[in-house]
């Protein structure tokens, strides 16, 4: 059992935690987004015309308000907004397609969604709930700050704070509330390295995920700048480490899936940074090796933490690894976290030994929105505990080291039986990832009972043949663990909260088999060089003509790949967007070409006329 008592200040709400910074530096910058900045004290007054609007309509505290705002200023406020009013903010992401908003905004019981000017209508068909426009900024900072008056709802650290919502196993996501004094627990929490009022915080998640937890109230809570960014994939597409220099950004929480992929193109692109963290999936040996043989002389920390127990619940600062680690640990409890490995019986487990991890303390959340019986299942009493609290059983198995550190290992409801066997693919992926050649390997499980199999998705590091790897394996694993089938792909997909992508790898093998039925092979000199592109960073075998970029597991990091691989080969640019837009091989070879001509087109005409 590793535990971190601490006097964390839970006492404290977000909205107390939010006074005392405006009290502290009223005059400094809170947060940037492009051109817009808002000091503490305008933020202040932004949020309190947000909140009287809200109390004007008839917000009660413990109410939902749903957030559906586009990138910007206008977020923080309306969040500190909502919190005044005595509310809890739902958050949604508005790039979701609209069935998945109305199901959020309609399973949180929200009577309110704040939304951007002009869209109202856009909410029109849902059924008691009214579309409030975000007050225009410049309207409320006309107004002298006394005047505007501020709200007079006060919260309790007990209040309900916001509402997120992650997957569920029926295909219906859970609300997970979250209350005041967990978030302030960590937000607050020094375990964490602390950032100071001179610290700029790269904002690059979506408010539907909880690593904005760090971008917003880690930020606030010790004065520093929130700098909005372009969303990951748009950052992706420009030069990260010049953007994160001219904005000098000094810290950031980056999912742990973009991490792997950015560090394997760049090891210098977060170079930039005083402190980065990551988290969300599982971290690569490899990417933390390249990343501090690299420029980077910031510290890196590997979080981990369900959004059931407050964005995190453990940490592990990666100094250095050893030559043979196969894994980063998910580390030691955070101050005011406690973390049990039980096994079936709720028994702590041996050191070395396998257990599911249990999170109790400040940062366990109240529970699932209107499911009591889900919220019993998974929120348990805390028999470690002697104040009556309650812990998480988070499905996570880990494995604690003699030291206190703990491994990650897998999921519990991953394990699956082959042959009679009971076996963990996270435990296959372990072994599979100790090849020299492997950076990067997922392994599911696919089929039904007598024919369930295992299929391995392999990012190369150099280059590898299948036979290779199979060979490995098979000296390596025991028979019934050796997968049937291996993938060498070019990344491991994620889903938009940086996790991987379990049914995208299930499409791409259903993928693969049926692309080998039929098969048109390239021809040409850009759908060859294109072919020869996409067969490495793709990591397929035989891609032709006809072949869609996406349905071979490209996406936006990977296109962005190709523009820079195709740029320094034929010294031709193309724009991102054209690779998006045209996914089929001999499309985008089509494109190539016609820019080849206009390249060379004016070159001709560029030397006319020029004495020989």
């Amino acid at each position: 059992m590793t535990s971190n008592p601490s006097d964390l200040p839970t006492s404290h709400t977000l909205t107390g935690l939010w006074a005392r910074a405006v009290a502290r530096q009223p005059g400094a910058p809170a947060v940037r987004a492009d051109e817009t900045v808002l000091t503490y004290a305008e933020l202040d007054a932004f949020s309190d015309a947000v909140a009287r609007d809200l109390l004007a309509a008839g917000v009660r505290p413990e109410e939902r308000v749903a957030l559906c705002l586009r990138r910007g200023v206008g977020v923080f406020a309306a969040i500190l907004g909502v919190l005044k009013a005595g509310a809890a903010y739902v958050a949604i992401d508005p790039r979701y397609p609209v069935a998945r908003r109305d199901l959020m905004i309609e399973g949180s019981g929200a009577g309110t969604v704040i939304c951007d000017a002009g869209r109202t209508d856009e909410f029109a068909g849902l059924t008691g709930v009214t579309a409030l426009p975000l007050v225009d900024p410049d309207a409320v900072l006309a107004v002298e700050p006394s005047a505007a008056g501020p709200s007079a709802v006060v919260a309790r650290p007990g209040s309900a704070a916001c509402v997120l919502f992650t997957s569920g196993s029926s295909g219906k996501p859970k609300a997970t509330v979250l209350e005041h004094r967990s978030v302030v627990g960590f937000a607050t929490n020094k375990a964490l390295p602390e950032l100071t009022s001179q610290d700029r915080v790269g904002q690059i998640s979506s408010l539907s995920f909880d690593a904005f937890h760090f971008e917003t109230w880690c930020a606030l809570a010790h004065g520093a700048e929130i700098v909005v960014l372009p969303a990951l994939p748009d950052l992706l597409a420009s030069d990260m480490q010049r953007t994160l220099r001219r904005l000098r950004i000094t810290a950031m929480l980056v999912p742990t899936m973009a991490v792997n992929h950015v560090v394997r193109e760049d090891r210098d692109a977060f170079s930039a940074l005083r402190i980065l963290h990551t988290g969300g999936d599982t971290l690569l040996a490899g990417t933390c090796r390249d990343l501090l043989a690299g420029e980077f002389s910031g510290r890196l920390f590997n979080l981990y933490g369900p959004t059931e127990a407050t964005t995190a619940c453990s940490s592990h600062e990666v100094a250095d690894l050893a030559p043979d680690a196969d894994g980063v640990p998910i580390g030691r409890a955070l101050d005011g976290a406690r973390l049990h490995v039980l096994d079936d019986a709720l028994r702590p487990v041996a050191p070395g030994a396998v257990g599911q991890l249990y999170v109790g303390g400040y940062g366990v959340a109240r529970g699932y929105l209107d499911d009591p019986a889900l919220t019993a299942d998974r929120f348990l009493p805390d028999p470690f505990s002697a104040d009556g609290s309650r812990m998480y059983a988070t499905g996570d198995l880990v494995r604690p080291h003699a030291d206190g550190v703990l491994g990650f290992v897998g999921r519990a409801d991953h394990q699956v039986k082959i042959r009679g066997y009971r076996v963990e693919p996270g435990e296959v992926e372990r072994l599979l990832g100790r090849h020299p050649a492997v950076r990067e390997v997922a392994v599911l499980a696919h089929g039904n009972d007598q024919d369930r199999t295992l299929a391995a998705f392999v990012v190369r590091r150099g280059t590898m043949h299948h036979s290779d790897l199979r060979t490995f394996a098979e000296e390596t694993l025991p028979d019934h663990m050796v997968p049937s089938q291996i993938l060498f792909v070019g990344k491991i997909p994620a889903t938009d909260n940086g996790k991987r992508d379990r049914a995208a790898l299930l499409e791409m093998l259903e993928s693969e088999r049926a692309r080998a039925v039929g098969y048109e092979p390239p021809s040409g000199r850009s759908e060859l060089l294109l072919a020869g592109i996409w067969a490495e960073l793709l990591a397929v075998e035989n891609v032709g003509a006809g072949d869609d970029f996406f349905a071979l597991g490209g996406n936006s990091m990977l296109a962005f790949r190709i523009r820079q691989r195709v740029r320094r080969e034929t010294g031709v640019r193309v724009d991102l967007p054209e690779i998006l837009h045209h996914p089929v091989l001999r499309d985008l070879a089509k494109v190539l070409d016609d820019l080849t001509d206009t390249a060379g087109t004016a070159r001709t005409a560029g030397t006319a006329g020029v004495p020989r």
